[in-house]
């Protein structure tokens, strides 16, 4: 006799606030889990990237080398290096442990706003105002980029890359796929600007926000779209947007203090998550758990689906 098998949970949302971080390094421009979750990364107006535990929001280690704000980061996959950059036109390679600069990289003409590992951490690629990804090698001595990628019409907001391929949202309106094995070049017309793209964890799906305070889910192969998310404001603001850590629901910033949690297959408002008065400027999802970032002027929450001491006594 076969017994059924037990209904799955309703997947668990990050509504509840566990911690707040004050970083004291100006405004956060951007906040990122590392690879495995276990870390905290802030990227400083004030020119400096920071390192923070998750469980216990404390200081570890503070990274300065840039000339100007820092605009995003990026950890190795073994959090032995990290990449990151800056309104200063650089790219830095970090050793973690040191805190040292491996490799300055200029050649970009513009601020740099997004940078990214591959999966090896053998490449870096850094999207910029001036309309072209570079790509460096992380192992070599050579300070030219191996690759140019100049398709773009207008500056690049965001990119990502999956095992062969690098998705890239522009403010010229268009999401770029290139598939590195195929050496094919995939555009799909948004119309807005982009302010941020991701994959879908299945990789199956394109994640897309823009100016005109829209989410759109795209099918990757055919380009169809799956769903639209509205109801958050994104009309100034480079905002970030991702999935959960099961693909169950769409998450976006919004300029007016909230994060907007969307059901993926409904499309319908799950929740409005309250984190204060001001823009909410970038968030980070936890690769394995229902824990989320947010980051809103000088300080970062941390957020869990059930509060702190809960999560204690289970333990």
């Amino acid at each position: 006799m076969a017994f059924p098998q037990p209904r799955p949970q309703a997947p668990q949302l990050p509504q509840h606030l566990l911690r707040t971080i004050e970083c004291q390094q100006g405004a956060v421009r951007a906040v990122r889990f590392n690879a495995d979750g276990n870390y905290v990364l802030t990227c400083g107006s004030d020119k400096s990237l920071k390192l923070w535990s998750a469980s216990r929001g404390t200081l570890l280690k503070t990274y300065t080398g840039h000339g100007y704000e820092v605009l995003d980061v990026d950890s190795s996959y073994d959090n032995s290096q990290l990449c990151t950059c800056s309104s200063d036109k650089t790219v830095i390679l970090w050793d973690v442990a040191s805190g040292q600069v491996t490799r300055k990289l200029r050649g970009h003409a513009g601020k740099v706003n997004c940078v990214q590992f591959n999966e090896e951490a053998t490449v870096m690629l850094s999207g910029s105002i001036d309309g072209t990804v570079r790509c460096w090698d992380t192992r070599s001595r050579r300070y030219e980029p191996i690759q140019i990628l100049d398709e773009a019409q207008d500056g690049i907001s965001s990119l990502k890359v999956s095992e062969h391929e690098l998705l890239i949202g522009s403010v010229d309106g268009r999401v770029r796929r290139y598939d590195l094995r195929m050496g094919q070049l995939h555009v799909d017309f948004i119309g807005s600007p982009i302010t941020c793209v991701c994959f879908s964890r299945d990789s199956q799906c394109t994640l897309s926000s823009s100016l005109d305070s829209t989410v759109r889910l795209l099918d990757k192969s055919s380009g169809e779209m799956l769903g639209e998310y509205s109801g958050h404001v994104n009309k100034g603001y480079k905002l970030d947007c991702c999935l959960s850590d099961k693909d169950t629901h769409v998450l976006s910033c919004s300029e007016d203090g909230h994060v907007y949690f969307w059901d993926l297959v409904e499309g319908s408002l799950t929740l409005k998550l309250p984190v204060g008065k001001a823009v909410v400027q970038s968030l980070s999802f936890h690769p394995t758990e229902p824990r989320l970032l947010t980051a809103m002027e000088g300080h970062v929450q941390v957020w869990g689906a059930e509060p702190e001491d809960a999560a204690v006594e289970d333990s």
